[in-house]
């Protein structure tokens, strides 16, 4: 007797993977799993799954396509509801339906430029109309206007919050008020910060990743510090927005002018703050979270909508490349081999066409057992 609990058995080819499948409903004691997993590593030819056995089994079984495979690795991963809602549109197939459609209107499309091919020299067959002309140039706006949706990379990581400008302009002191912590070490010592410190946190649901950074100056005889200084330009290059809290005008394009530490008696005042703030006293915080709030919801995937990984965009930035050049040219015959590259890059995109490196890149990621 190894535990009284609950067995469920689902017949293939309905199961998740379209095998036969029993699941073991145990106690969740450590004596107990243990017990039941040294009874059936006894029975001849019973392992332990790898990772990301049981739903690369579904994808060669044809249950689930890559992409949507791909969004149930993000789901096991989400930390917000933002990221959650996302993923399970991507698992639920969402990006699959909508691939399937683009792959049926490009068929329809090869379809007919075989027949102008074929039977050229038939009266009943003339050359492409305008109905084709249009009908290619709405697949090709519609793959364009997928690609220009927010990118997956943003909602994983978080909206990448930089907070740049000299040394004691109170970057590490807004850094821990923003976040919430005191990951970052204050003092009145210029150049306290010499190396970057990022921070992960949820605002309202939304990711965010707030980057602290070594205060931007002249660099001088101190090596280390001018190595932080130039990971600090870095970061500003990598990050979607930027907090400028030195000397305005002088921070780099797009930036938010931050007028802080207004607290204390003789701080840099600035003619057009866009926020104006002091980490000590709260004042002007509250605003300034909103705003970001606001900034970031704009950037991300809008809840419930699938965002493309780097991998689908370049899949489909194939295809709409190809699509772009059958419009580009009067030749059948181009156009029949650039439709042939289209469809094939959306059959990569769900995997009906993959590499085995692609696939251990994706299943490697999941947990043990899933």
């Amino acid at each position: 007797m190894l535990d009284d609990g609950l067995v469920l058995f689902f017949a293939g080819p309905h199961s998740v993977t379209g095998e036969d499948l029993a699941e073991f409903h145990c106690h969740g004691g450590r004596a107990v799993i243990t017990a039941v997993e040294k009874a059936l590593a006894e029975i001849d030819g019973c392992r332990s799954a790898q990772a990301g056995e049981f739903t690369r089994r579904a994808f060669a079984n044809g249950r689930i396509d890559l992409s949507e495979a791909e969004g149930l690795a993000d789901l096991l991963s989400a930390e917000t509801e933002l990221q959650r809602r996302s993923a399970m549109e991507m698992a639920s197939g969402s990006l699959s339906r909508k691939v399937d459609d683009w792959r049926e209107r490009l068929l329809l499309l090869s379809a007919q430029v075989e027949a102008v091919l074929d039977f050229d020299d038939e009266d009943d067959v003339g050359g492409l109309s305008q109905r084709f002309s249009d009908s290619l140039s709405s697949l090709a706006q519609d793959v364009t206007d997928a690609l220009s949706a927010p990118h997956a990379e943003t909602l994983r990581e978080g909206y990448r919050v930089a907070l740049a400008g000299p040394p004691n302009a109170g970057k590490s002191t807004l850094f821990n008020a923003l976040t919430e912590t005191e990951a970052a070490i204050t003092a009145k010592i210029a150049g306290t910060t010499r190396d970057v410190l990022t921070q992960s946190v949820a605002l309202a649901g939304i990711p965010f990743t707030f980057v602290d950074m070594a205060g931007l100056r002249e660099a001088g005889e101190d090596e280390i510090e001018a190595i932080g200084i130039e990971r600090a330009g870095a970061e500003i290059a990598r990050a979607d927005l930027v907090l400028w809290l030195g000397t305005e005008g002088e921070g780099p394009p797009g930036s938010w002018e931050v007028e802080a530490q207004c607290d204390r008696a003789g701080h840099v005042r600035k003619c057009e703050y866009k926020h104006r703030v002091s980490a000590v006293t709260g004042q002007g915080l509250a605003e300034l979270r909103t705003a970001l709030i606001d900034q970031a919801r704009g950037a991300m995937p809008k809840p419930g909508s699938a965002a493309l990984n780097m991998r689908q965009r370049a899949r489909l930035e194939e295809a709409l490349v190809a699509l772009q050049q059958s419009t580009d040219t009067p030749d059948p015959l181009l156009i029949a081999e650039n439709l042939r590259v289209a469809r094939l890059a959306f059959d990569a995109l769900t995997g009906q066409t993959s590499t085995e490196d692609v696939l251990d890149a994706l299943f490697g990621r999941f947990c043990i057992g899933k």
